[in-house]
């Protein structure tokens, strides 16, 4: 399921407009985004959990030269699936 039949589905079940529901989505994933990158977690029960995770420095390689490259330390965005998301997908 891509974005466009998201919001159509959204827009279906809710009985709204598909720019309603856009919006409503748009508001959503943005608000996660902004909550997360500040370093706070956005938990939903039942669905998961958004959080950001530090990853460490590491050594990697070239994939063209097979040289050995210093990846820096960085931030990424992290999902943990709650238990009845992880009970419904088995």
């Amino acid at each position: 399921m891509n974005k466009a039949q998201l919001i159509e589905k959204i827009a279906t079940d809710t009985k709204v407009s598909k720019a309603q529901a856009e919006a409503f989505l748009d508001c959503t994933i943005e608000n996660i985004k902004k909550t997360v990158k500040k370093g706070d977690d956005v938990k939903l029960v039942g669905f998961g959990t958004f959080t950001k995770a530090k990853r460490k420095a590491r050594t990697g390689r070239n994939p063209q030269t097979g040289k050995a490259i210093k990846i820096p330390a960085s931030w990424a965005p992290k999902f943990r699936p709650g238990a009845e998301f992880k009970a419904m997908v088995k």
